[in-house]
């Protein structure tokens, strides 16, 4: 989403420089890591602040653009430059929680809020987000809703037919071309991703009078546990097959040969490859988590069912098996959807207008 962002920025029509790639992450919840991670940071900001004074004037920056803050990733870096340099600071998927106050990532669930407040505008990828930002936000200053997007024009197209693309696949993955492919789409790491492949397996497993088959993508540290959970639910008559880590071409060939996208989505924010797969027209079951109702329409693009719900997941699965032509016509919808709403021009327009009415709104700020 970082890469696309600032896609669509340029594609607006701005210049976007990274500034840096310090990561200020710290998922372990290690107070003495995030003071490191602090000092680091504030490091970085003074000499970046340094490096841009020493520009002729007609080449700084003239705003800052960060992505994805919150209690676990605070941003060490684009306060202290906005605030040297005069410029408006805008976020994007920023998020905030009051009950992270307290405990192992209390520095950055304050240093969070800081950045927040201090935002010129804040665009919401994620309406759930809403509720934790809005009362951090200083007075006039904007929640930008934007729809997670994809740039389709730029998107790679499998170079064959669906059935030579899937009489090819099914020889390498191990698979029946005449079946029906289910397809994951998740890398293989401890917390909500297994969470999620444990309800998936689970799930897979009351269908065990079915011919299923599971086509899934992506690997990680958690691929044992992911497996074991997976070919449990084999045990019944399914069959699986790992396709590992792809690029994106090979993902869209994986889209494009497929029936049906299933993820449970375990605390996912939105679900940039529930996207992707209906973009490619395939349609989806999904966990509802937090954002996933704005990328899959209940009944329309696919089916929702409660996060963490093993049997309504299931059931959700099952109602769609046997009917290629509900699922076809779901298809068709979900990629007509994507085109109209989560394009990358859509995006640009938006991300173009907030980043202008920011720069308006600082500049008035500062001549008062």
């Amino acid at each position: 989403m970082a890469e696309l962002l600032m896609a669509a920025l340029a594609a607006a029509g701005h210049q976007v420089e990274l500034a840096s790639r310090f990561r200020s992450h710290d998922g372990g919840g290690n107070p003495a890591r995030q003071a490191r991670l602090e000092a680091v940071g504030k490091r970085l900001a003074a000499r970046l602040v340094r490096r841009y004074r020493a520009r002729p004037a007609a080449e700084r920056p003239r705003a800052w653009f960060t992505y994805h803050l919150y209690h676990k990733a605070p941003d060490w870096l684009g306060p202290a430059v906005a605030d040297a340099l005069g410029l408006p600071y805008l976020l994007a998927e920023a998020s905030h929680s009051p009950k992270r106050a307290q405990g192992p990532w209390a520095s950055g669930h304050a240093a969070a809020a800081a950045a927040i407040a201090r935002a010129d505008a804040v665009l919401a990828l994620n309406p759930a987000d809403a509720e934790g930002l809005r009362p951090l936000l200083a007075p006039g200053t904007p929640l930008v809703p934007l729809k997670p997007f994809l740039d389709l024009e730029g998107a790679p197209r499998p170079a064959c037919a669906r059935h030579e693309l899937r009489a090819r696949l099914a020889g390498r993955l191990g698979l029946d071309p005449g079946g029906v492919w289910l397809l994951a789409v998740a890398m293989m790491r401890p917390g909500d991703k297994l969470a999620s492949y444990e309800v998936l397996g689970a799930a897979l497993a009351r269908q065990a009078d079915r011919r299923w088959q599971l086509v899934v993508a992506g690997d990680g540290p958690a691929r044992p546990r992911v497996q074991a959970a997976l070919e449990r639910a084999a045990a019944g008559g399914g069959r699986i097959a790992y396709a590992g880590v792809l690029d994106a071409d090979g993902l869209a060939e994986l889209y494009a040969a497929a029936d049906l996208c299933v993820w449970p989505a375990i605390n996912e924010a939105y679900g940039m490859a529930l996207l992707e797969a209906q973009a490619a027209g395939l349609p989806v079951v999904a966990g509802s988590s937090s954002g996933v109702s704005q990328i899959v329409r209940q009944g329309e693009t696919g089916l929702l069912a409660p996060a963490g719900d093993v049997d309504a997941f299931a059931s959700a699965v099952d109602s769609l098996l046997d009917r290629p032509d509900k699922r076809a016509a779901m298809g068709r919808r979900a990629a007509a959807i994507a085109r109209s709403e989560h394009d990358q021009a859509s995006a640009a327009r938006i991300l173009d207008q907030a980043l202008r009415d920011a720069a308006a709104r600082a500049a008035k700020g500062a001549g008062a």
